[in-house]
């Protein structure tokens, strides 16, 4: 066949059984931008709207096994990470990124599920710190999660955008920083992408609704965006833009009154 190959994007992350987030969204949301999804799974986990029940780590060699026969065999234009739940997980994975060398790693630092289950363990935040976030194109925490890679409080639209300032001074790489838990967004929901030259504001209603995967789609849709060509601020824009869009064609699935996202009826047209 002579017919062109399509743009391909790998995740690594966690499996959600429940389909609603990790792999499963990352996978759903590739294909929805027209790209090729490519998956290593980093962790496995027993899940379904109302938690998480248990989680179990692969083999090391078995995690680089996976990422090694993607790149052997895919030109992958970007990578996203997303739940690498242990120090150990973590160094295999900036590894293999360090031989590799793709050229955009969006990185998601998943932390702590919707439903509250811790999904990182603690000695893997320097580990993130150190091995993951300088080889990050952008970083894409929320609110909380930015509170503890930057260690200090985040509030407010004021507080993210002064902390953002920061972190891209500090740290080199882009953040967007995710606006959904800031105190005084109650009509509206304001994201911020950091570069060192500019600062871009994103804003959508809220709206009035618990849901799961809003943090994978996000990343996934951001390094999609980017597979596809786009600059990092029209990534960015476009992907906020599909996860509000998602969101408010969301349904509920399970028992919960938990709300997953709409994938494809999002997609871009």
């Amino acid at each position: 066949m002579n017919t062109p190959r399509p743009r391909c994007a790998l995740t690594i992350a966690g499996s959600d059984s429940g389909g609603g987030a990790g792999i499963q969204a990352d996978l759903k949301t590739f294909a929805a931008h027209g790209v090729h999804g490519l998956s290593a799974i980093a962790a496995l986990t027993a899940q379904h709207t109302r938690g998480v029940t248990a989680i179990e780590v692969p083999s090391l060699p078995f995690l680089r096994a996976q990422i090694d026969a993607c790149f052997d065999d895919f030109d992958i234009g970007a990578v996203k990470l997303g739940m690498l739940a242990t120090a150990d997980v973590i160094h295999a994975v900036a590894d293999a990124l360090e031989q590799h060398r793709p050229a955009v790693i969006v990185v998601d630092p998943v932390m702590v599920a919707t439903s509250g289950a811790k999904l990182l363990q603690s000695d893997a935040l320097i580990a993130l710190r150190t091995r993951l976030l300088p080889l990050a194109t952008v970083v894409t925490p929320n609110l909380p999660e930015a509170e503890i890679l930057l260690e200090r409080p985040l509030r407010t639209l004021d507080e993210m955008r002064r902390a953002g300032s920061d972190a891209v001074a500090s740290h080199g790489q882009a953040w967007l920083l995710k606006g959904g838990h800031a105190l005084d967004q109650a009509a509206m929901v304001t994201d911020v992408l950091f570069l060192r030259d500019a600062t871009h504001e994103f804003q959508h209603p809220r709206l009035d609704l618990q849901a799961h995967g809003t943090g994978c789609t996000l990343a996934s849709a951001v390094a999609a965006n980017l597979c596809r060509g786009l600059r990092l601020p029209e990534a960015c824009q476009a992907a906020t833009d599909y996860v509000h869009a998602a969101l408010r064609q969301g349904y509920r699935a399970g028992r919960s009154e938990l709300v997953l996202l709409d994938h494809f009826g999002a997609a871009p047209r």
